[in-house]
C-alpha cells in the first residue's frame, strides 16, 4: 500500500520566513549567507518553488533548524537549556547551566545586547 504525501510548501516557507526573521535578518542578508539570490529566498518563502534537498539543507544548517521542523513543522526543541536536552548536539546539559547561571547574572539591557549578539553570529557560524 503506497500513501501520496503532499508537501505544503507554503507552511515550509512560512516556517522559513519565521526561522529567518527571528534571527533579524532580510531576506538579503539571508540569501546572501546561503548564496542564494534573494528572489529565489522569497520565492520558497511565499511557496511559489520547491527547492532541492542540497538547498534545503541549506536552510536548515544556516537557522539551526531541523528539517522535520523545516519540512512537517514537528520535532522543534524550543528549550535547548533545559535538563537533558541535548538534541542534535545544540547544547548539552553542563553548558546549558552554565550558560543559564551566566545569563542569571545579566541585567535586562545586557540580556538583550546578549541577544542581538548571537542573533547576528548564528547564521554565520556554518557559512562558508
Amino acid at each position: 500500500m503506497t500513501e501520496k504525501h503532499e508537501l505544503d510548501l507554503k507552511a515550509i516557507g512560512q516556517r522559513i520566513r519565521t526561522e529567518r526573521e527571528k534571527l533579524a535578518l532580510s531576506r538579503e542578508e539571508f540569501a546572501e549567507i546561503i548564496d542564494l539570490s534573494d528572489y529565489y529566498v522569497g520565492q520558497l518563502e511565499r511557496g511559489e518553488r520547491k527547492m532541492s534537498l542540497p538547498v534545503l539543507v541549506k536552510i536548515s544548517v544556516h537557522l539551526h533548524e531541523s528539517l522535520d521542523y523545516l519540512v512537517f513543522g514537528t520535532g522543534k526543541d524550543t528549550d535547548l537549556l533545559k535538563e537533558g536536552s541535548s538534541s542534535y548536539g545544540k547544547a548539552d546539559t553542563n553548558k546549558g547551566r552554565e550558560l543559564n547561571q551566566l545569563l542569571t547574572k545579566c541585567s535586562t539591557r545586557e540580556i538583550e545586547l546578549i541577544a542581538k549578539l548571537v542573533k547576528t553570529l548564528i547564521p554565520y557560524l556554518n557559512s562558508k
